[in-house]
């Protein structure tokens, strides 16, 4: 039964990270419990530190084990694909999603692009519209 999702996906401007607020707005709305990077992280770590790229190794390792601790208790990763390519860190929480025996659902956002084969093999069902993130989940439950 999948109860914990975690939302995977390019963090690099306010409108990706919008609407990754609004996947989990969508799941979270449906009694999932949704753990989103940005969002989601100890008191420890400050917006700030999110927003800079001068943090220290101990905020850095922290933020590491923060994500690595919620992808190892999802039951289900959901990953936002936009941009040129698959972003790396969305990618590599593809790849350790898919090594755990978990399910991934892509969401496109309706954009389309030629994607990575090897991620693309790691995705359980891709989805064009956050809508249809929910039918998708009730199928795997």
């Amino acid at each position: 039964m999948i109860k914990k999702i975690y939302i995977a996906g390019p963090l690099f401007n306010k409108h990706e990270q919008m609407y990754l607020e609004d996947i989990a707005k969508e799941l979270e709305g449906n009694g999932y419990d949704c753990f989103l990077p940005h969002r989601d992280q100890p008191p420890e770590v400050k917006e700030s530190d999110l927003k800079g790229t001068d943090m220290s190794q101990e905020i850095k390792d922290l933020i590491f084990k923060t994500d690595l601790d919620a992808l190892d208790a999802a039951d289900l990763t959901v990953a936002l694909l936009t941009g040129q390519d698959i972003d790396s860190g969305t990618s590599a929480e593809i790849g350790h999603t898919y090594a755990k025996g978990k399910p991934v659902i892509a969401i496109n956002a309706n954009e389309r692009r030629y994607r990575n084969l090897f991620v693309e093999g790691m995705l359980t069902v891709t989805v064009n519209n956050i809508d249809q993130i929910i039918p998708e989940i009730e199928k795997l439950n």
